[in-house]
């Protein structure tokens, strides 16, 4: 670890044992909702010690034994306000044995056993979402309400209302089986999907992307594709996240400033990320049936393989969005489908298809399309008409960066006019 900065490695130590700690005491005690809370005083404490004193020898353990003591003081709680005798009972599991550290040490980790439960069928996106960074990402909730920019007391109110979801469901605290595994999949690979992209492209504030959001998805990512590691979509979905966060050292100026696909400096771009994120990609193709991540990550290996824009392989991505529409239909899709077919073939062609989305109620007061139509008429030479919807566009968006980007955007479009 950089000892230049203690606090910092603290941080990113204790996120990285949250989901330990909590899977072992939740399974312990079975009470997802108490364990949470146990924990999260234990990563208050020692965040307070280990940023001033030397680290313990099992961190993990220490952990543990602070969380299980708050456990035990819970249930002291609820049994006197119940007003039983329960001094058997606390004398079970709840006791700290004299080698609480290394219990710790050497029990499973419950990380993917978490996130699948965070995943409950019963919770919205957004409470999975949010459950999902408390628990399992171990950001707090101030950090999670900041990145979604809504007042620390709904989200608060959001995650609790989750965990009454989960406890009231009562769902075992074991390793999913297969079949529950592959009910739940496909809402664990969504919110992992939508963390990483309100990461990489932050929707609202002054950062053009959110490391501890893109990072911490990719993290997950990484752990599912341990735990199913022949599942082609699984494999997709991080292949995706790798090739598209290997360009993120380019994606922004040195005063944080947004910088577009086509004009980003390639020779930023993490090669180790696109080798990996393409090794995965051709595992995924190979597993059998293609899905939406399989191919977004195929056509994120097409773009970083690429020199430049003018020498990808347009054609290729078009038919793939193609492909990618007619099993999963989405207005982002179509919209991307057109600008695809535009560099393929002309920006007339795309900016005839983009009119079929004109009537979209998600994009119609969204800044994309009219970001979409502005770069295809600057490409048809229509300079005007770009101007005017960059502007619109730049009016719509909630991401300072993306919004400088378009307004600059259209005063170089103007400057030349002039």
């Amino acid at each position: 670890m950089d000892e230049t900065d203690p606090a910092a490695n603290v941080e990113r130590l204790l996120r990285e044992l949250t989901p330990q700690a909590l899977g072992i005491v939740a399974r312990r005690f079975e009470d997802f909702s108490a364990a949470e809370d146990a924990v999260q005083e234990a990563l208050i404490a020692a965040h307070a010690q280990w940023t001033t004193n030397p680290l313990p020898k099992h961190p993990l353990g220490w952990l543990v034994a602070v969380a299980c003591r708050r456990m035990t003081d819970h249930i002291r709680s609820e049994v006197a306000r119940r007003n039983r005798e329960t001094d058997t009972y606390l004398d079970g599991p709840a006791v700290l044995a004299p080698d609480i550290y290394r219990v710790a040490i050497d029990e499973p980790d419950d990380t993917l056993l978490l996130l699948f439960m965070c995943c409950h069928p019963s919770l919205s996106t957004a409470s999975a979402i949010a459950l999902t960074l408390r628990a399992v990402g171990g950001l707090t909730t101030a950090e999670i309400a900041s990145a979604f920019l809504v007042p620390a007391s709904t989200m608060g109110q959001r995650i609790s209302r989750a965990k009454e979801t989960i406890k009231a469901s009562n769902p075992p605290f074991r390793t999913p089986d297969e079949s529950e595994r592959a009910s739940r999949l496909s809402a664990v690979l969504r919110v992992l999907y939508l963390i990483f992209n309100e990461g990489y492209a932050a929707s609202s504030g002054s950062l053009v992307h959110r490391v501890d959001l893109s990072g911490e998805a990719i993290r997950l990512a990484r752990k599912t594709h341990r735990l199913l590691p022949n599942n082609g979509e699984v494999a997709g979905l991080l292949a995706l996240m790798l090739l598209t966060d290997a360009r993120r050292s380019a994606r922004a100026g040195k005063s944080g400033e947004l910088i577009p696909l086509d004009e980003q400096d390639r020779s930023l771009w993490n090669q180790d990320l696109i080798r990996e994120g393409k090794a995965l990609v051709e595992s995924s193709l190979r597993q059998g049936a293609v899905g939406e991540y399989s191919l977004q990550a195929a056509i994120a290996a097409l773009h970083d393989e690429a020199p430049g824009t003018d020498e990808t392989d347009w054609p290729q991505i078009h038919a793939l969005y193609q492909v990618l529409y007619r099993i999963s239909p989405s207005p982002m899709v179509a919209l991307n489908r057109a600008i695809a077919l535009a560099m393929a073939d002309t920006p007339q062609a795309g900016l005839k298809e983009l009119e079929t989305l004109d009537s979209d109620p998600q994009l119609r007061h969204s800044h994309r399309l009219d970001a979409a139509r502005a770069h295809l008429l600057e490409r048809a030479g229509q300079i005007e008409a770009a101007i005017t919807l960059y502007q619109a566009a730049a009016a719509r968006t909630s991401n300072l960066p993306e919004r400088n980007y378009l307004i600059l955007r259209a005063a170089k479009l103007r400057s030349h006019v002039n």
